[in-house]
């Protein structure tokens, strides 16, 4: 749901706002799909998923700041301001967003053409409706990263404060205890599923993530199908203990509804910008094709080879302290399959200044291709959160 509120000029004749108002928001919102809240703001902040204030004149700015206040105890942390192109709406609506900025707030204007407010209002309702579908996740850490993840690490402050992520920290022993005997090959596999499953359901866990090369050695077979088939149910689910990855996981599916594959790059051609993504586990549901194979590394156990439908992908890595992002896209325009690499193998063709990103200021090795082009979805998301 979307709200609009206003805050007027007392000089202004309200008649005269009121009738440029109605047309201005006709304009934008053709078919309705607002609730119009006027100058009453005690439900700010409360009920709708966007809360946006329409600034109709200038000498409003006196009357924001009164209000502020009351609209930070709501929890609001971004503030969407409405101008249109009259009574210095405009104006008034930059010397507000300056006095946020000034204040360590964060917001922005939307001004311009209908269209162009009308998709943007889309777009940060739909950031407004991942934020909050975020909020209050609990996320599981079975075991703790895998020793050669070095440069990804988290923030667990910054995760509380800014997306209202709780993490857990579950010892590996108790995976291990829930999986009891373990089965060979794919039966052992569906017996890791469940085991983690369990735990989940115990946990009330709304993503995970699991350090699952030490089930190489403790019951001889990987999470690889268990991560497959938590993804394909739409619970993010990382391997190897990558919190980075799994937060970006988290928010493209929050954002797009879209399952994403966690892979590393195996090749890259910066002149091209074609670049090798590789891992044992992809999600069922990305797939349209797929047969069971052997773990890369260890040669045991289950990894999945499936085949990525060609086409508009969109790469993509938030930093575990929420300060850093990287977003292309591109498109996937073939699969492979050799023995010397992890299961599942897809080529992609980015921007050669996106590929050059990997050789020179990587974050982490994990990135998350998702289906579809949703660079400027995930830029407003990131934007709302300060992060460049």
């Amino acid at each position: 749901m979307i709200a609009i509120y206003t805050i007027t000029s007392g000089l202004h004749d309200e008649a005269a706002v009121k009738a440029v108002s109605d047309e201005f928001l006709q304009s934008i919102f053709p078919d309705g799909g607002y609730e119009f809240k006027g100058a009453d703001f005690s439900t700010f902040g409360l009920e709708a998923d966007l809360n946006i204030i329409y600034i109709r004149t200038g000498g409003a700015e006196g009357i924001f700041k009164e209000l502020l206040p009351g609209m930070l105890d709501a929890g609001v942390g971004f503030f969407t301001l409405l101008a249109s192109g009259k009574s210095n709406s405009l104006a008034a609506s930059l010397e507000i967003l300056s006095y946020l900025r000034q204040n360590g707030l964060k917001g922005e204007v939307l001004h311009g053409s209908p269209e162009y407010i009308s998709r943007r209002i889309a777009l940060l309702e739909k950031v407004a409706v991942a934020r909050a579908t975020l909020s209050g996740t609990t996320i599981g850490i079975i075991g703790k990263p895998s020793d050669w993840l070095i440069s990804s690490t988290w923030d667990a402050d910054a995760l509380l404060d800014k997306l209202g992520l709780s993490l857990v920290d579950i010892p590996m022993e108790d995976l291990v205890s829930a999986i009891g005997r373990p089965l060979d090959g794919l039966r052992g596999a569906e017996q890791i599923y469940n085991a983690i499953k369990q735990i989940v359901d115990e946990r009330a866990l709304k993503a995970l993530t699991i350090r699952c090369f030490d089930l190489l050695t403790a019951v001889r077979n990987t999470g690889c199908y268990a991560l497959a088939q938590l993804n394909t149910e739409g619970i993010p689910s990382s391997c190897e203990g990558d919190v980075p990855a799994l937060l970006s996981m988290m928010v493209s599916r929050a954002l797009t509804g879209r399952t994403g594959f966690q892979a590393n790059p195996a090749s890259i051609d910066v002149e091209t910008g074609e670049i090798l993504f590789a891992h044992c586990t992809i999600p069922f549901d990305l797939v349209d094709e797929f047969c069971y194979d052997t773990h890369f590394e260890s040669g045991i156990g289950v990894g999945i080879h499936g085949h990525y439908p060609e086409g508009p992908v969109t790469v993509f890595k938030i930093s575990g302290s929420l300060d850093r992002v990287f977003i292309a896209e591109g498109e996937l325009f073939r699969n492979q399959y050799e023995a010397n690499l992890c299961r599942t193998q897809v080529w992609l063709r980015l921007d050669p200044a996106d590929a050059r990103y990997f050789l020179t200021d990587p974050i982490g090795n994990h990135h998350i291709i998702i289906p579809g082009h949703h660079a400027a979805l995930l830029r407003v998301f990131c934007n709302s959160l300060d992060i460049k």
